[in-house]
């Protein structure tokens, strides 16, 4: 995988004073672990945040990623649309050839009057993990839930950035 300083020309130099990675650096990390095998999605991904960045500024640069990786490498639902959460996650793993069984159908009426948000997150956390990906819900604006999926060899690295970046981040199977 090609590095952030290789493709952008990161230097050092944009350090902060206690040596931590700029945000923009944070963010390309972030980037290359929610999208794990797609150098180029991560790439575009990047681009599309440094144009938004420039136009916007960078006060949430979370808000950014959100809206650059929507339905690609990410998902913002509202927490009371239990279909959209289903079709966001089942757009996310369709990129590994993965299918979750959601025990029931998520296109019957009735499948979605019985069930809840954490309930999905976690049917859904339970079985990527077993095929080497963790799913994550990350803090979004209330009413909303909101994640992406990494490798499961990421999950300290994903924390690592998190923290970084200030996302307060849980499990799939951690969703209250």
């Amino acid at each position: 995988m090609a590095s952030y300083d290789d493709d952008f020309g990161y230097e050092n130099e944009h350090d902060d004073e206690d040596g931590d990675d700029s945000v923009e650096s944070q963010v390309w990390q972030l980037l290359t672990l929610i999208n794990p095998g797609d150098e180029e999605g991560a790439l575009q991904q990047f681009a599309a945040y440094r144009e938004t960045v420039e136009e916007e500024g960078d006060d949430d640069p979370v808000r950014i990623v959100g809206q650059v990786t929507d339905w690609r490498s990410g998902f913002e639902v509202d927490a009371d649309d239990t279909r959209a959460l289903v079709e966001a996650i089942n757009e996310l793993v369709a990129r590994w050839n993965l299918n979750i069984d959601w025990d029931g159908d998520p296109d019957d009426d009735e499948f979605h009057e019985d069930i809840d948000g954490p309930e999905l997150f976690s049917r859904a956390f339970d079985q990527l993990n077993p095929h080497g990906y963790t799913l994550w819900a990350r803090e979004a604006d209330d009413d909303v839930y909101a994640g992406w999926i990494t490798q499961s060899r990421d999950d300290e690295a994903m924390r690592l950035v998190a923290t970084a970046l200030g996302i307060n981040l849980r499990l799939g199977n951690q969703v209250t």
